[in-house]
């Protein structure tokens, strides 16, 4: 069996927020989009705040979606 290379970064929190919010990663990309330009932190309280989120899983979201901005 070939070694599979560890996910690392924000992307690693994404198979525990999948589980814990029932939604799949694209979704809380979709809500991020849907929030308009907003800095950083704007985003982790608006996901902590809106979609009872904590705060590792929300500062991993947005971290993944400004990147791919």
């Amino acid at each position: 069996m070939p070694d599979t290379p560890k996910v690392k970064g924000p992307a690693s929190y994404f198979p525990s927020i999948e589980k814990t919010y029932g939604e799949p990663i694209a979704h809380w990309m979709a809500v991020l989009q849907r929030a308009g330009s907003r800095k950083h932190m704007e985003l982790v309280t608006l996901l902590k705040s809106q979609h009872a989120m904590g705060h590792g899983h929300a500062n991993a979201l947005v971290a993944a979606f400004l990147a791919k901005q």
